[in-house]
């Protein structure tokens, strides 16, 4: 059986009526939207982050869930879409898990209105149903997001980026979404207990090994086929290369400075930088600071007796540094 459904197997009758309330909380009066919905909900990825919400809540409550969880996961995956949306038009990207992306079917202001709707149905499914717990956590997540993307602009133009300030971007970019399912499948079986910030911190800590498991990918690390530098060609500073300007002489730190500021097209001196990245253990680097948050993660775990909720969750975090692809 595949790692993924796997990890599925406890909440298999969650995720499928989450489907049916989730294609329910995207409906509109307008018929262009629901088009454009009816074609996002049909490409769905993999869905890990209402497995989060699911597994976490079962985990704390005995294997049950509520409405608030099923309202929690759809919040989130409201959300995420919405930045996905978002993204591609920030991006200029056509596609999105192989399929042509939102703005080059319908053209970016059509985009960024589909986002910008699924983020009102998220909240407002929050608001009408007074989970002003499960909003706040939801809120907090989308300001650190953007704060996260803007942050990491900021720093790609001075390319001044040091290995505290990446943690800091990571955390709000990637992590802090993770962080938000997490603490909304505890927050919506148990509110104000102590599990819903354990559960955060889970969640955050899973989310960073997996963004420091993305950025390796850059590189061809986990033998994936070849590097593919994208992050050099849009001059983000990820832990391998901060790991190596950190640690290399100042003639190849200029050296490394300059390719990535003036040279970030030119497909073979990329390709000098991934070499010389990897000579200096800047991958070897990254992968020991991604093994410590998985294991941080899975400590958190430890002190919460069995269940195949939990051998899920352990299993998920394992996949998220496990994974090809």
């Amino acid at each position: 059986m595949k790692i993924v459904s796997q990890i599925k197997q406890p909440v298999e009758q969650e995720m499928e009526l989450f489907e049916t309330k989730f294609r329910d909380a995207m409906s509109s009066q307008v018929a262009l939207l629901n088009r454009i919905t009816y074609y996002i909900v049909n490409r769905k990825g993999k869905q890990m982050r209402p497995m989060f919400v699911f597994l976490t809540a079962k985990l704390l409550n005995d294997g049950a869930v509520n409405e608030r969880t099923y309202r929690g996961a759809s919040v989130i995956e409201l959300i995420h879409t919405a930045t996905l949306v978002h993204d591609d038009v920030v991006d200029e990207s056509n596609k999105r898990r192989g399929f042509f992306s939102i703005n080059a079917l319908w053209k970016n202001k059509i985009a960024v209105l589909v986002g910008d709707y699924l983020l009102s149905k998220g909240l407002l499914l929050s608001i009408d149903n007074g989970d002003f717990d499960l909003l706040r956590i939801i809120s907090v997540a989308v300001r650190e997001m953007s704060e996260g993307e803007l942050l990491q602009i900021e720093k790609a133009r001075r390319l001044d980026i040091t290995e505290e300030v990446y943690y800091d971007i990571i955390r709000q970019k990637t992590a802090t979404l993770i962080a938000a399912c997490c603490s909304l499948g505890a927050c919506s079986v148990k509110p104000d207990s102590p599990d819903v910030e354990i559960f955060r911190k889970f969640g955050e800590l899973c989310g960073m090994a997996f963004q420091i498991k993305d950025d390796l990918f850059d590189y061809g690390a986990e033998k994936i086929g070849k590097p593919t530098g994208i992050d050099i060609k849009e001059q983000k500073m990820t832990l391998p290369l901060i790991y190596v300007l950190n640690n290399c002489s100042a003639s190849e730190k200029k050296w490394l400075i300059n390719s990535v500021k003036n040279h970030n097209k030119d497909k073979k001196r990329v390709k000098e930088v991934i070499c010389f990245v990897n000579e200096n253990g800047g991958l070897d680097y990254a992968v020991q600071k991604m093994l410590y948050f998985k294991e941080e993660a899975l400590a958190l775990l430890a002190t919460y007796p069995p269940s195949e909720y939990k051998s899920a969750l352990e299993l998920m975090v394992n996949y998220v540094v496990d994974r090809k692809k």
